[in-house]
């Protein structure tokens, strides 16, 4: 029924070795409204006339802790849902990782499968947005090419489009970074022998999914 946003953005990278991050997380922010960006906005320019620096499209992974934390703050008041689907990628089977591409489509399919039952009808139009990699290459033209195949399988009942958009040019991706980041904070990271929670505890409230795909697997590929 009307309108939907589906902002995604991964946390991770897609190194399948013992060097590489231990998790990739993909999580994607759903809005009805997606004029809550313009919060992000307002802040970047409250954050400058106080002489704070930023990074321009607050990216979490490079800021300041007090930034985050205003960051944070501003998120508490915008009403969005987000979900995330968390792969250890050792347990990752070879076959599903025989090039980025493929696995990034394989990630987008599982993560997408689950939200579909929500979108997946004739009344709803649905936006996707992933983040897209710096330039045009090869390698973005097979990540694009991967999530429309996904989306086309998905929500084939509604009118799904797909758009690629640099972060830095929509707050919305802003916002899905900064949750992705969070997310991926509380499996990778820890503090004090603890799991690193401090950003995740100011969003658990709005994440409606968190699923790690392989946590009842034993398997390890490398």
């Amino acid at each position: 029924m009307g309108d939907w946003c589906v902002f995604g953005d991964e946390a991770g990278n897609l190194q399948f070795n013992p060097k590489g991050s231990r998790y990739f997380v993909l999580t994607t922010v759903t809005l009805a409204d997606p004029t809550v960006g313009v919060a992000l906005l307002a802040l970047r320019r409250k954050l400058a006339w106080e002489g704070i620096e930023s990074h321009p499209e607050f990216h979490a992974s490079e800021e300041q802790q007090p930034v985050r934390d205003r960051v944070f703050d501003a998120l508490d008041d915008l009403q969005f849902d987000i979900d995330s689907t968390i792969f250890e990628k050792r347990k990752v089977v070879p076959r599903n990782r025989r090039s980025e591409a493929y696995f990034y489509q394989f990630a987008w399919f599982y993560h997408l499968k689950y939200l579909a039952y929500r979108f997946n009808q004739p009344n709803i139009r649905l936006l996707v947005v992933p983040a897209t990699l710096v330039g045009r290459g090869k390698k973005q033209q097979a990540f694009s090419s991967a999530v429309k195949s996904v989306v086309r399988q998905v929500a084939w009942l509604a009118e799904a489009q797909c758009a690629f958009w640099m972060a830095r040019s929509d707050p919305c991706l802003w916002l899905t970074d900064y949750c992705s980041w969070a997310i991926q904070r509380k499996y990778e990271h820890t503090w004090q022998g603890q799991p690193d929670t401090r950003s995740y505890d100011r969003i658990r409230a709005k994440i409606r999914s968190e699923f790690d795909i392989f946590s009842v697997g034993k398997v390890l590929y490398y």
